[in-house]
């Protein structure tokens, strides 16, 4: 099962943010968690379409990561336990602005 998250970032703090994460915090997630991927927006307007296209009030995510976990059960005490380590701990402890998350998604997907 894979964990897709998705956070609407502060656009005005997305470069401070950008730094931190690639320096500090996708290195450790990394080496820590079975990451599939993580994403920053690239800057190129989102192409939305469909039958029902509708106005985003935030606008498109401009984070995604990927997180591969065994079950949902693997993901709640295996997340946790990441996030209470002193590692990551200290990492966070360096974030640009944690009250930057404007809004956050978790979807969960099996892999087809």
């Amino acid at each position: 099962m894979d964990e897709i998250r998705s956070y609407h970032y502060d656009p005005e703090k997305f470069e401070a943010y950008k730094r931190w994460a690639l320096d500090e915090a996708v290195p450790f997630l990394k080496a820590n968690l079975n990451i599939i991927g993580f994403w920053l927006d690239a800057g190129i307007p989102a192409e939305v379409t469909g039958q029902r296209p509708s106005a985003m009030e935030l606008g498109s995510a401009n984070i995604t990561w990927i997180i591969r976990w065994d079950s949902k059960e693997a993901r709640d005490e295996g997340l946790q336990a990441l996030l209470e380590s002193p590692g990551w701990q200290d990492i966070w402890s360096r974030h640009p602005d944690a009250d930057g998350y404007l809004q956050m998604e978790a979807r969960f997907a099996d892999e087809v």
